[in-house]
């Protein structure tokens, strides 16, 4: 299931008619909410594919490959869990793609109790992926409340930087960058230094060319 209890999106391109039918048939029958597509061009044209937790995709296709279809996933900013589906003489290609982003692959014919457990593992770990994004849309817009000054002190701080080094380097007074610290851990939430840290790193805020040992510059 997916967020909220909504049945996760399964999304399935295979041209081999018995082989869409089938998947579907199995996936419907666990509750999953299934399309399915004869070509990757009908795919990237639906406009539910970027919802998609799952892509059971065919490893050949007529007329393109496994790697071509995560290639225009990639350029379409289109971040769905791939699971290839691929014929026995096919296994080279298959580790291109796995390389290429795939998170398994199973080879036809497969059984249905692999089948439903790669869709499993890809739809949580969309789920996963899902709730990292949310939270750091979150950060990103408690960030966005901070002043400029407050950024340069979260810059400095999540450095290692201590107080009177930050005061030094942005030639305020202490006092005044403890001011400033405490009012950016208080608008970012956060309840500790490494609490901000971590923040810091999912923004690509902190300054990396100085430390608390080397504060030139």
């Amino acid at each position: 299931m997916a967020d909220g209890g909504t049945p996760a999106l399964v999304c399935i391109i295979d041209d081999d008619a018995d082989v869409r039918c089938a998947v579907e048939s199995l996936l419907r029958s666990v509750d999953y909410k299934v399309m399915a597509f004869p070509s990757a061009e009908e795919f990237l044209a639906c406009d539910e594919a970027a919802s998609a937790a799952c892509l059971m995709l065919d490893v050949y296709l007529d007329g393109a490959d496994g790697l071509e279809v995560q290639q225009a996933l990639h350029d379409r900013s289109i971040a769905v869990p791939v699971v290839l589906m691929t014929g026995q003489g096919d296994i080279p290609m298959t580790v291109r793609g796995m390389k290429a982003g795939a998170v398994n692959f199973l080879t036809k014919p497969f059984t249905e109790p692999d089948l439903l457990q790669a869709v499993a593992e890809a739809v949580e770990l969309d789920s996963r992926r899902r709730a990292e994004r949310g939270q750091d849309d979150t950060v990103r817009g408690l960030y966005a409340k901070l002043t400029p000054r407050e950024r340069d002190v979260m810059a400095l701080v999540t450095a290692g930087l201590m107080n009177k080094q930050v005061a030094a380097k942005l030639d305020l007074s202490e006092v005044t960058v403890k001011i400033h610290r405490g009012n950016l851990m208080r608008k970012m939430q956060a309840q500790s230094l490494a609490d901000l840290v971590r923040m810091a790193e999912i923004l690509d805020v902190r300054e990396r060319t100085v430390t608390r040992y080397s504060t030139a510059g």
